[in-house]
This record gives C-alpha cells, sequence and structure tokens, in this order.
C-alpha cells in the first residue's frame, strides 16, 4: 500500500456525497454541460490528493500538471526528458547520476528554474521534519548537489538501479518553498510550478481547478481550463457524467457499459497495478495466526470476483506483482481450494463450533473487515471474500466507514484496501511490507513482520543486477505463499468514459490512485480541440 494512495482517498471522504458533487461543476465556464468547443474539460476523480507540494509527495510518480520533474514517463512508461535536456550520465559503478537541465524554463510566477531548486527539493524531502511517507524511497540518495545554474549531481549510497524513475517527481521552487513550514505553509495548498497548468483553486472534497500555463516551456495547452472534480460516490459521477456535467470520468465496470453505446462518448481501458487486498493485522490473535492466513488465502476465489465483480476488466491477484509482469514470479498462483482451506485449519487445530465457526483455544475465528463508504467494488469484494471465508468456517463482519473511522483500527482490524505502483517492484513492497514501516500512517497496514521478506527488501533494492533483484523479489513472493499478511484478491484495469470531443487522448499503465495522475487526462496539455489546427 502506498502511503501516497491511501492517504488521498483519506481526504477525499470528509464531505458528503452532496456536498462533493453539488458543487463540483458548479462554477459556469469551467466545461461540462452547454461548454462550446473543447478548450475546457472537467474529470470527475473520486480521490483528493492530502498536499498538492511535491515535497510531500503529490506527483512523485509524474503528472502532477502544476509541476515538472527532471524527467517524465512517455505513454509506454519509457522515462524521456523533462526539466533534463536528456537522460542522466550513470557512472559505471551506478552511484553517480549527472542531470544537465533545460535552460530558460520558468516557475509560473515569472522566476527563472535553476539547479538550486532540484537540490532544494531533494533535500528538503530527506529532511527529518518533512512529512513525506515515501521518502525511503529515496534511502539511496547520499547527496545532491549543483554544479552552476544548469548541472545537477546525485550521489548514492549504493547502487539503486530504479533511481532515475525517482526523478519524475516535480521540482518545487526554493524562493517560494524554502520561505515556510515545509507541512503547513501555503505553498502545500497554492504551489508555484514550472508545469503546463497553473493552479487557479483547489475547493477541498469539491474540486481541483488549473488554467493553461501560457509561458509553459513545452508550448502552451490547448485546454485552456481543467478541472477535476472530486466525486466520491460512482453512481453519481454516472449520473452527472450522463446530464453532461462531466466532459469524462472513471467508472466502475458496470457503470461504464452503460455509456457503450453513446456515439458522443469513448471508453479508455488501462492496464494497471492496482489491486484490492485485505489486511490481515499481526497484533489480532486471529488474522495474526498464520494457519488462519493461509486458508483465506486459497479460500478466497479471486476468479470469480473477477467475473462476477470486475466483469472480466481484471485479473486475479496473488501478491503486489500482476501476473504478466517481468517481475512475477511463476508457481506462487494460489487457485480456489476450499478443501484445502479446512484442511489447513483442522491441522491447526482450528475446529468448527456448533454454529460451524471454527473455535482454538476458546478462540472464535472471526474478525472485522473495514471498507470505505461509498466505494461499491471494495464493498462487493468485502462481501464475496467475506462470504467465501464463511464456507471455511470463519466469521467475518464486514463495516463501511471513512478513513477517520478506520484508521484508528488498523493495527488490530483488517481493512479492504488498495495500492499498487507501476515500474520497479521496489516502488510498492518496500512500504507495504517492510516491517519496520508498521504503524507508519498507511504504510505496512497489516504490520506484516517476516524476516526473511525484511532481508530480500534490502537486497533487491540495493544492487544493480537483475539476476540478483529478481531473486530477491521471488523470495518474497514465496514467502507471502508460506505467510500471507495480506489477501491480495484482484487486480483492477481502469475504465474512463469521456467525451469524443479531443484528438491525442490515450492511457498508461497506471498505479493505484487513478484519475488524479492517470487516466487519459495524464496528457490533457497534448489535447486538441476536435477542428482545431494542430
Amino acid at each position: 500500500m502506498t502511503a501516497r494512495s491511501i492517504r488521498g482517498m483519506a481526504a477525499a471522504t470528509l464531505a458528503g456525497t452532496l456536498a462533493l458533487t453539488a458543487a463540483a461543476c458548479s462554477n459556469p465556464g469551467t466545461g461540462g454541460k452547454g461548454q462550446a468547443g473543447g478548450d475546457s474539460a472537467v474529470v470527475g476523480i473520486a480521490y483528493e490528493p492530502e498536499s498538492l507540494s511535491p515535497l510531500l509527495g503529490y506527483g512523485k510518480d509524474g503528472n502532477s500538471k502544476i509541476f515538472d520533474g527532471l524527467l517524465a514517463f512517455d505513454g509506454d512508461m519509457k522515462l524521456k526528458p523533462a526539466l533534463a535536456v536528456a537522460l542522466p550520465e550513470v557512472s559505471a559503478d551506478g552511484l553517480t547520476y549527472t542531470y544537465k537541465l533545460r535552460k530558460g524554463v520558468k516557475f509560473s510566477d515569472g522566476k527563472p528554474f535553476t539547479a538550486k531548486d532540484v537540490v532544494f527539493t531533494y533535500r528538503t524531502i530527506l529532511d527529518k521534519k518533512t512529512n513525506n511517507a515515501s521518502k525511503t524511497e529515496l534511502d539511496a540518495l547520499k547527496d545532491v548537489k549543483a554544479v552552476g545554474d544548469d548541472t545537477v549531481v546525485f550521489t548514492l549510497k549504493y547502487p539503486y538501479a530504479p533511481f532515475a524513475e525517482r526523478t519524475v517527481l516535480g521540482i518545487a521552487p526554493e524562493h517560494i518553498a524554502a520561505k515556510q513550514d515545509v507541512n503547513s505553509g501555503p505553498f502545500t495548498t497554492r504551489p508555484i510550478g514550472t508545469g503546463p497548468y497553473v493552479l487557479t483553486g483547489w475547493s477541498k472534497g469539491e474540486k481541483i481547478s488549473f488554467k493553461a500555463n501560457p509561458d509553459y516551456w513545452g508550448g502552451a495547452p490547448k485546454v485552456k481550463k481543467f478541472t477535476m472534480a472530486i466525486i466520491k460516490d460512482d453512481d453519481v459521477r454516472a449520473t452527472r457524467l450522463r446530464s453532461g456535467d462531466l466532459d469524462g470520468a472513471i467508472l466502475p465496470p458496470n457503470l461504464a457499459k452503460g455509456f457503450k453505446n453513446d456515439g458522443a462518448k469513448k471508453t479508455y481501458e488501462a492496464t494497471t497495478y492496482d489491486y484490492r487486498l485485505v489486511t490481515l493485522p499481526t497484533h489480532n490473535e486471529v488474522t495474526g495466526d498464520t494457519a488462519i492466513r493461509r486458508a483465506l488465502d486459497v479460500a478466497v476465489d479471486r476468479k470469480a470476483m473477477v467475473d462476477q465483480i470486475l466483469e472480466g476488466a481484471g485479473k486475479p491477484a496473488y501478491g503486489p506483482v500482476p501476473t504478466d509482469s517481468e517481475w512475477f514470479t511463476k508457481g506462487t498462483e494460489r487457485p480456489h481450494d476450499l478443501a484445502k482451506a479446512k484442511k489447513i485449519l483442522d491441522d491447526a487445530g482450528w475446529k468448527p463450533g456448533p454454529d460451524g465457526i471454527r473455535v482454538k483455544d476458546g478462540v472464535r475465528a472471526g474478525f472485522p473487515l473495514w471498507y470505505l463508504s461509498g466505494d461499491k467494488l471494495r464493498q462487493d469484494h468485502a462481501l464475496a471474500y467475506a462470504s467465501d471465508a464463511k464456507k471455511a468456517g470463519i466469521d467475518i463482519r464486514t463495516q463501511a466507514g471513512t478513513w477517520e473511522v478506520i484508521e484508528p483500527r488498523m493495527k488490530h482490524d483488517a481493512v479492504l484496501a488498495g495500492g499498487g505502483s507501476p515500474g520497479d517492484p521496489d516502488f510498492d513492497q518496500y512500504l507495504l511490507l517492510k516491517s519496520s514501516l508498521g504503524g507508519d500512517g498507511f504504510n505496512n497496514m497489516a504490520w506484516y513482520d517476516n524476516p526473511a521478506v525484511d532481508k530480500a527488501l534490502d537486497d533487491g533494492r540495493k544492487t544493480n543486477d537483475k539476476a540478483a533483484r529478481k531473486a530477491a523479489y521471488d523470495t518474497i513472493q514465496r514467502e507471502l505463499v508460506k505467510n500471507p499478511g495480506y489477501t491480495f484478491l484482484t487486480h483492477i484495469d481502469h475504465l474512463y468514459v469521456v467525451d469524443d470531443k479531443w484528438d491525442g487522448l490515450s492511457t498508461q499503465v497506471e498505479p493505484h490512485d487513478h484519475g488524479l495522475a492517470a487516466g487519459p487526462w495524464w496528457n490533457v496539455e497534448n489535447w486538441i480541440p476536435k477542428g482545431v489546427k494542430k
């Protein structure tokens, strides 16, 4: 689970559905119903960030609109230059990365961008006082320094294979952010960057509004106004899209198919690393039992979830790595096997009681499972999981709540959660499984503690040798079979429905936090309104 993705969801639940949706598109001229032409767009997303500061993690995977990184991902998830003029020069030992910077770039307040801003950004993120929950992803960074105004040199403590991918995070202006409290200053909600769009307003729980940066170094976007409407309820998002209040939205499969015959709209499908899982807290006497964990892992019918809940838009998940990834460990698939689940429990001394629920040493095999209110996919996954568990003699009580209700209970109660990050396996697995991160906000929500996994996580991030790294991540996936502190359920494809009035739309391989940095609007700065000359 990335803290980035879960914290974003937590913020999105601060207001009720009516408040979220009523104000989301109420500002005339922001796009949607009655808009003439295609130079404005309003899209409906499910979650919002906790902050808009890259120093606190916003945009660390790119596509932040307000900011640019040194590098960026293209449509095929290949690195390309952004604020740097080329990919970095890397020393033979993998410990030094040198970036030459683009000249003449300015922040949206007109001040010049220089190497000092890069140094400030990375040093601030690593500062102990900075509340960036993902800073362990930069653990390899020993030092960063400016050589003149147009060169930056990063020095690493150890070879970290995916370091260049970590340099897509947005660069903050030192002349503004350095004068404020990094965790609570106005820059966190009213930032200035070098990106293709400028923030014009953020009504928390309602919408985030942008206007095109006319002086953007990559050329002024043709979509002049762009608004993200935060609408956490799937049904309401679909209703507002159908009414014309939205130009596009992310939708679950059963709602997206309702637009199949709408000739004015197109559906875009994105493959993802996004998974749904159930946390099995180590500190709960039932979920912390290895036999219970192993039994649940084979009692769950993942294929039925894909077929019935996702309507085929996804695949079974056996861990954080999708089965079609080069990093997936073949042979770790766990097919649905209720008889095996029952035998595991029988052998461990969990015997059926009079009501069919198993008991061991006076402890009843039951526990609560929380899911996020208003999220139908999570609800459906939770109910299906509880139903499968009941057949094995485990009583799971599903409960809905906001993250404010759920978070204090995470140490002992199970949660239907989500996560997933494309690219390198270190990005998601370290935050999800490292024992030292148990209790660190939304990192390692299950307080999973496995010394073999801890060692493999360290081995996987401290070498550039791909074979050695593959062996490390194979070890992790095999350990999750032996002692699964999470029940991974499904990897979910993302579906978006968008008005067919622009050219240039596409999707990337997406992370968990769909709709914010991802979606067909990942490159909205390159959209061309139909009828406008390219």
